[in-house]
C-alpha cells in the first residue's frame, strides 16, 4: 500500500488508520500563525459508521487504500441479504442490506449497482446518481399555484415520501436524486 504525507490526503480517499478504514469526508488545511501546518480531517469508518477527527501533520505517513470497484447486477432480497451478480463471472455474492442504510428504497431489481471491495470485504455500495420512480399518492393538481418554490409531499412507489413541484400528478413517473433524496425532474 502506498503511504503519503499528512498534507496529500483529500476527501473520498480511504486510509488505513488504528487498524481500520476510514474514508476522508473533510479536509481542512490549517496553518497556525505558531508552529506546524497541519490537515484536520474528518473521517467516517467504513465497517461500522463511526466517525473521528484526527490531525495530521505534513511529515506524518498514512496508508492510502485503493477499493476495487466492480459494477454488479442486484438479483433480489432474500432474509436480510442482498444478492448480487458480477457482470463478468456470473458470480453471485450475498451482501448484508444494512451497507445501503437510508438509500435501501431506491435499489430496483435489475439494477446495476457499484460494489466496493476490499479483498473480499465488500464495504459500499453505489446506486446510479438518479433512479425513475412513480407517484402513488399526492395532492391533485390546483391551476394558477405556480409560485416559485412551492413543493407539495409525494409518496412514491417504493414508500419514501418527497416533495415535488405542483405539477407533478399522481401516476407520473419521476427522477429522483439517491444522494439528495430530492425531485429532479419528469422522467
Amino acid at each position: 500500500m502506498p503511504k503519503i504525507n499528512g498534507n496529500e490526503i483529500r476527501p473520498g480517499n480511504v486510509l488505513e488508520h488504528d487498524g481500520g478504514l476510514w474514508a476522508a469526508v473533510k479536509v481542512n488545511h490549517v496553518k497556525p500563525g505558531k508552529g506546524g501546518a497541519f490537515a484536520q480531517v474528518e473521517m467516517k469508518n467504513l465497517r461500522d459508521g463511526r466517525k473521528l477527527n484526527e490531525r495530521f501533520r505534513s511529515e506524518d505517513k498514512v496508508e492510502r487504500v485503493r477499493l476495487e470497484q466492480k459494477d454488479q447486477q442486484f438479483l433480489y432480497e432474500t432474509d436480510g441479504r442482498l444478492v448480487v451478480m458480477d457482470m463478468e463471472s456470473f458470480e453471485q455474492v450475498e451482501l448484508d442490506v444494512e451497507i445501503l442504510g437510508e438509500r435501501r428504497p431506491f435499489l430496483q431489481d435489475g439494477m446495476t449497482v457499484t460494489v466496493e471491495y476490499y479483498g473480499e470485504e465488500a464495504l459500499n455500495i453505489s446506486l446510479p446518481q438518479k433512479v425513475i420512480c412513480k407517484i402513488v399518492e399526492t395532492e391533485p393538481v390546483v391551476k394558477g399555484q405556480t409560485a416559485a418554490n412551492s413543493f407539495k409531499p409525494a409518496v412514491l412507489d417504493n414508500g419514501l415520501r418527497i416533495l415535488v413541484p405542483p405539477f407533478v400528478g399522481q401516476d407520473e413517473d419521476i427522477v429522483v436524486n439517491t444522494e439528495t433524496f430530492e425531485y429532479s425532474e419528469r422522467a
